[in-house]
């Protein structure tokens, strides 16, 4: 009866959520928000491809003057430019209209800004002048050295692939072996964010509307809550798998218009501990969280009284990223510490410990064996209150009101 109670529960609760059209509006509004902009950059970055293909193909008048002695005439002239005979011509000329633009090279380019003086043909049309005027600069410049080779190292452009080695003197993955398990932390964040105020109101709405003496004398308060529970973990799947369409989609067919750029996924490196490590410790967190929103709920006797402490859970989540740079380069101080083994901030800081390669197995034991027990320990917490709580319409209920009665029960 208990399970068959149970899978109810579960079944209830995914399909009064999933048949409501304001979670179908709130859930859909970021992707489709997501889409539009997409689709605008998409747009954006096609014309913008077009303007500047036109502008590669367009010839504009120009003459120059070159205090460096570095510009190439022959360049120049291959571009379609005259020197210019003197600057004040020039300018006057540009200001006339019987010149597209002119260009005024310093005695040191290095150090000096280049003067680029041209017809207006609009914002982003005049970016033509700038962008020719340079690569006279870099082509005379290249020219000059006289070796290609040379010329790439002297703009930096040369490949570096760069090893590096653990303390124990194996091959380290870098960031390859950074993001696998940092994943576990965003399904954290994802999680707790889309389901936290449904998590505080999960028991709420009975409460409100004055079902829940019905509902519990045929069930069993532990089943109503674990269902809950249940049933909120299936509902956030599907949330982030809609979150997840248009990122994918992206990705995959507008990555060049978006200006994604390629990973290799063969670059991944995926250590088993670490994965196993991060998916206990986001199992135990979601299981802290919801266990302590759901006790709220039942405390509180609106939905407007317990919005107050779930920003004050978010708040804890978001604590240890204010130590971020220390949590990475001194994970050992006596602050990460604290935020390791404080219990809310505890997935979050172990989770990017366990990221970084610096939460030791006896630390990532210790924090994942803490996230279940005290879990599981406020989970019951939250099935008591809730027994006490839901037919509490009016008041908050203290953690002293229930005290006195299991000591009773005790003496009796």
């Amino acid at each position: 009866m208990a399970r068959h109670n149970l899978s109810t529960v579960v079944s209830f609760e995914i399909t009064r959520t999933l048949t409501k059209r304001r979670f179908w509006i709130a859930t859909l509004i970021v992707p489709v928000i997501i889409g539009i902009v997409v689709a605008l950059i998409v747009a954006a970055n096609t014309s913008t491809d077009n303007s500047v293909t036109s502008q590669k193909d367009q010839k504009f008048s120009f003459s120059y003057s070159d205090a460096s002695g570095v510009v190439d005439p022959a360049i120049v002239k291959s571009l379609g430019g005259t020197e210019a005979s003197s600057r004040a011509d020039a300018i006057a000329a540009v200001k006339s209209g019987d010149l597209d633009a002119y260009f005024a090279y310093p005695a040191d380019p290095a150090k000096q800004a280049t003067k680029v003086y041209g017809v207006d043909k609009g914002i982003f049309d005049n970016g033509k002048y700038s962008s020719v005027a340079t690569r006279i600069l870099t082509a005379s410049a290249e020219a000059k050295v006289g070796d290609a080779k040379l010329s790439s190292l002297v703009q930096g452009t040369g490949p570096v692939e760069a090893t590096t080695y653990d303390s124990s003197g194996n091959l380290s993955g870098g960031i390859g072996s950074v993001i696998p398990p940092l994943l576990f932390l965003a399904l954290f964040y994802v999680v707790i964010l889309l389901l936290g105020n449904q998590m505080l109101t999960s028991t709420l709405e009975e409460k409100e509307n004055r079902v829940t003496e019905m509902i519990l004398t045929t069930l069993n308060p532990t089943t109503l809550i674990i269902g809950k529970v249940i049933s909120l973990f299936v509902v956030g799947i599907v949330q982030m798998l809609v979150f997840a369409l248009p990122i994918v989609i992206g990705f995959l067919f507008f990555r060049s218009s978006l200006n994604i750029p390629s990973f290799d996924l063969s670059n991944l490196q995926i250590d088993p501990f670490q994965m196993v490590i991060g998916a206990l410790l986001l199992i135990g967190g979601f299981i802290l969280f919801t266990g302590t929103l759901v006790a709220v709920g039942a405390i509180m006797p609106t939905a407007k009284d317990a919005g107050q402490i779930f920003g004050v859970m978010i708040a804890l989540m978001f604590v240890p990223f204010y130590a971020v740079t220390l949590i990475v380069s001194d994970p050992h101080s006596f602050i990460v510490q604290i935020f390791t083994w404080f219990p809310y901030s505890a997935p979050v800081t172990a989770l990017l410990r366990n990221g970084f390669s610096s939460l030791s197995p006896a630390e990532a034991i210790g924090v994942v064996v803490e996230q279940f027990v005290l879990g599981l320990i406020v989970l019951q917490v939250a099935v008591r209150l809730f027994r006490y709580g839901s037919i509490e319409y009016t008041r908050k209920v203290s953690l002293t009101s229930i005290l006195p009665r299991r000591q009773a029960a005790v003496g009796k």
